[in-house]
């Protein structure tokens, strides 16, 4: 379980309190009024994440042209066709 950071130490202790909560891990939460509101990652895990989400966006993309999922429309007729909903 990630760390948790208050609203109120992050306004006081500023990054000193992010680097503290993310010593041992590699994110943690900052809680606002008690609610765990946001998240800080370590910008290797960031990066990590994003590739995940692209690695997942091309796989769907892939999957789409297999089953032929696509339009063949020139830019036009795509831009008509949303237009048109």
């Amino acid at each position: 379980m990630p760390n948790t950071i208050t609203a109120n130490d992050l306004k006081i202790k500023g990054v000193n309190a992010i680097n503290a909560a993310t010593s041992d891990q590699d994110e943690a939460f900052i809680s606002v009024r008690g609610q765990n509101k946001y998240v800080v990652l370590s910008l290797e895990k960031y990066n990590y994440l994003r590739e995940c989400e692209l690695e997942a966006a091309l796989h769907e993309v892939k999957n789409d042209l297999k089953q032929e999922k696509f339009y063949p429309d020139s830019i036009e007729e795509h831009i008509k066709r949303i237009k048109n909903g």
